[in-house]
């Protein structure tokens, strides 16, 4: 993947989603402008991946088929089929709501013409059903308790989360201190977020929430925490998403998408149970 005209040649192919994803990750810096465009849409699409024809995924990538080839061999498989046929098998075996892509873009194209409030409406429980679902799916348990035994033992936890994001940000700072959390909101009044930022330390936590394209306050602020050497909890879209490099942990989630505007019902959802969480891990030191 280094470049996009070069094959590399005897490398063995990885034979599980985790071993892809990783592989992925290790070449993405050095890729060209093409290989991390299919690299992001291989991450955040594994379902396409697995299930359309090469001429349907090349399209929703927006790339030419020989390109999704060329990636595959790059990262060791003899052609695109047998990168699809490693993503496939698996998802076949964990039994993960396969159709969550296609019945999101089914229902997008059926919404479209009406436009009446009730309508809308419809439109919006239904898509935040389909991404509820799925984060259910995705984010486990044990990512979970992992992010909250990451928050217990954080001397301060600093949050970070700014335009679409900072209602998610701002709640999670108002729930832990309600919990009794030292907190420290990075919310950037007055353009003073590397002043807020300015404390952590390698004792503290950062909860980083940002999604494509990414606020740029919210990656300086990881930036820092990872030259401070504080813990990051990367709350995110994508296995390339800027908060992820450096991050102890990333918990991945997809929103819903209606009309180009997108929900924020999933991290909500996924904020308010890591509080709850919290608030139970600790409840036995009040």
């Amino acid at each position: 993947m280094a470049d996009e005209h070069v094959e590399l040649a005897h490398i063995p192919p990885p034979q599980t989603v985790e071993a892809l994803r990783a592989e992925i990750m290790r070449q993405y810096d050095l890729a060209s402008r093409r290989m991390k465009q299919v690299a992001s849409f291989v991450l955040d699409k594994p379902e396409d991946v697995a299930f359309e024809t090469l001429a349907v995924v090349a399209d929703r990538a927006g790339v030419q088929p020989s390109t999704i080839v060329r990636f595959a061999k790059t990262l060791g498989y003899p052609g695109a089929s047998q990168m699809q046929k490693v993503i496939r098998d698996e998802m076949l075996a964990s039994h993960i709501t396969l159709a969550y892509g296609e019945r999101a873009r089914q229902f997008s194209e059926a919404g479209g013409g009406d436009e009446t409030a009730d309508t809308i409406l419809d439109e919006y429980v239904e898509a935040d059903i389909l991404a509820l679902n799925h984060l259910r799916q995705s984010v486990t348990a044990a990512q979970i308790t992992e992010a909250v035994d990451a928050m217990v033992k954080a001397k301060t936890i600093y949050i970070a989360g700014f335009r679409r994001a900072f209602p998610v940000a701002s709640y999670l700072a108002y729930a832990l201190q309600r919990a009794g959390k030292r907190v420290v909101f990075i919310d950037g009044t007055g353009g003073l977020w590397s002043n807020q930022a300015r404390g952590i330390g390698p004792d503290d936590l950062l909860i980083a929430i940002s999604f494509r394209p990414y606020a740029e306050e919210t990656v300086k602020c990881h930036a820092l925490a990872v030259e401070q050497r504080a813990n990051i909890l990367a709350v995110t879209d994508s296995n390339v998403s800027p908060l992820v490099k450096g991050a102890a942990q990333a918990l991945l989630l997809r929103e819903a998408e209606v009309r180009s505007f997108r929900s924020l019902t999933s991290t909500l959802c996924l904020a308010q149970s890591l509080v709850i969480a919290y608030a139970f891990a600790t409840q036995d030191e009040e």
